[in-house]
């Protein structure tokens, strides 16, 4: 028992760093790309399912506190789960670098194949996670859906613009 204890208590620093690390990386991809309230965005021809603008703060909040918590998780199971480490970097930076493209080089298409990819990388990750890491399928199934939605929208973005 003291060892689980002794494990469990060294772990949690990990889950801290890794919410923070993934929340400021999220907020720094949305700041330099200009992801905030513009008339770019707004002047594109929108589908009927576009949710309202001020949805997307509070949930990527959620979901970067969710993917930091799973950041936390396999860092401190990287020797077990390298290769989901390794899945989990990948999807990461793709997320991070949709938000330059879009907002920032309005590159709707070339966002669409990002986002795809990252939803791929997704999947994998799911997949590969599931028999012994159930806690990151269940910690980012609400980000792969949400990516899911997103990646609709910006492929049904690009078709329309």
């Amino acid at each position: 028992m003291a060892t689980y204890e002794s494990n469990r208590t060294k772990k949690w620093p990990n889950y801290v760093i890794g919410i923070i690390v993934c929340l400021l990386l999220g907020m720094l991809s949305g700041y330099f790309s200009g992801s905030g309230p513009n008339t770019w965005y707004q002047e594109l021809q929108q589908p009927s399912f576009t949710p309202p603008s001020w949805l997307f703060g509070p949930v990527w909040t959620l979901l970067y506190i969710m993917i930091g918590v799973t950041a936390g998780y396999l860092w401190s199971q990287r020797n077990q789960a390298s290769l989901l480490f390794k899945l989990f970097v990948i999807q990461f930076i793709l997320n991070l670098i949709w938000s330059p493209i879009f907002f920032g080089f309005h590159q709707i298409s070339l966002a669409a194949a990002t986002i795809s990819l990252l939803w791929i990388c997704l999947i994998i990750l799911l997949v590969r996670a599931a028999p012994s890491h159930r806690c990151v399928t269940y910690l980012l199934l609400p980000y792969t859906a949400w990516v899911s939605f997103a990646m609709v929208l910006n492929i049904t973005l690009a078709l329309l613009n």
